[in-house]
């Protein structure tokens, strides 16, 4: 015999575990477009492709529903709450003001939803006091890659996702306060040199910009407090005095972690550890590709496809970065990164110079690199008697 379950218990329990939300929607017999908002779609297949809803025996809206051939699942937004609740409710007229288009099938696919999913009806069964729908999907797409409605503990809400923008955060308070004791070693470096001149901080995956003095010809792309994903070959500058744990977190942030791509990242950081600093070669096309991929996460929020892509734009930095200086030879840089020797309980700092000229011969570069090291060294010195 089952033991009994407190229907209320059931539901607090589940409650717990987030579910996404959407609005089942149809064109009925009689001509309506009907639609209920369901917590409960889940794929089910890849070959053949379908997905389910399960849908109480006793809805009306489903009734209605069922009436059509066709189908359309729409993931709702997370700034779609109002639209959620008006779906969510009976009668006839819930699509009042409601936009939608109809579907290849006919169905309606609501403006401004995350996503949709046009199905033909596969099979239905009862389960219990619902109904498993199972429906063979037809057609489907990404209509706005935003992050979705969420249904938790009895309420709405979305992802949380880090922001590009970076939140209080005690190693980062910290970090900033540091910065602050060095701002005028970095404003003179910066104005010496022309050029723009900022304070990083890696606060675990990420690194921020804490202080920034911009004295080049072009204006710093980021502002004051923005985060990075620190992705190889990117941020070995942060990984000088790093544990092999920390050194293998590291690796497996790049999309392709194989053994040779392994083998040229670890190379690329024993050669910045010799010498303290790492430098990036300026090539417009990989550069471009990678802001505009930073832009699109930002405004998406951070999701994960979004993050896919920074890593692999970053990734395919890897043959610009640390590239040999020969003697009379001219390079374009768009970055040089020196660590900042901390001490015991600092998070890992390092001093960036960008906005530089093109054509810059060798031997110039390496007296930037000159300036840029002491400055480092300087600034840990006071970073470290500030905090002591």
């Amino acid at each position: 015999m089952v033991k009994a379950v407190d229907p209320a218990l059931f539901r607090e329990t589940l409650g717990h575990y987030p579910t996404g939300v959407a609005v089942v929607t149809a064109v009925a017999e009689d001509g309506r477009p009907a639609g209920m908002v369901v917590g409960t779609f889940s794929s089910v297949s890849l070959d053949p492709p379908m997905v389910a809803f399960f849908p109480s025996v006793n809805s009306g809206s489903f009734r209605h529903l069922r009436t059509a051939s066709a189908f359309c699942v729409n993931v709702l937004a997370a700034d779609q709450e109002p639209l959620c609740r008006r779906m969510a409710t009976g009668g006839a007229d819930k699509f009042d003001g409601v936009r939608w288009r109809p579907g290849p099938l006919g169905s309606p696919v609501l403006e401004d939803a995350v996503s949709w999913i046009e199905c033909t009806y596969e099979d239905i069964r009862e389960a219990g006091d619902h109904f498993v729908v199972l429906g063979l999907v037809h057609e489907l797409a990404v209509q706005r890659p935003t992050l979705p409605l969420l249904f938790f503990q009895g309420g709405y809400g979305r992802f949380s996702p880090g922001s590009l923008i970076a939140t209080p955060d005690p190693d980062l308070i910290q970090a900033a306060q540091l910065a602050e004791t060095v701002r005028s070693l970095v404003e003179d470096l910066g104005t010496e040199l022309a050029m723009d001149c900022g304070v990083l901080v890696k606060i675990r995956g990420d690194a921020v910009q804490v202080l920034a003095a911009n004295r080049g010809s072009a204006a710093e792309p980021f502002p004051l407090g923005h985060r990075q994903p620190i992705v190889p070959p990117l941020g070995a500058a942060f990984l000088v005095d790093s544990t092999p744990a920390e050194v293998e977190e590291w690796l497996g942030r790049a999309p392709d972690d194989g053994h040779d791509r392994r083998d040229l990242h670890r190379a690329r950081l024993d050669q910045v550890r010799e010498c303290g600093y790492s430098l990036l070669a300026a090539e417009p096309r990989l550069l471009q590709h990678q802001q505009e991929a930073l832009s699109a996460f930002e405004l998406s929020d951070r999701l994960p496809r979004t993050e896919r892509a920074v890593r692999q734009a970053t990734s395919e930095l890897a043959e610009l970065f640390c590239p040999d200086l020969l003697p009379g030879e001219l390079y374009d840089l768009a970055s040089i990164v020196a660590a900042v020797p901390t001490g015991a309980g600092m998070p890992p700092m390092a001093i960036r110079i960008s906005g530089m000229p093109a054509a810059v011969p060798a031997e110039r570069i390496e007296s930037w690199v000159g300036r840029l090291k002491q400055t480092a060294a300087a600034a840990g010195a006071a970073m470290t008697g500030a905090r002591g």
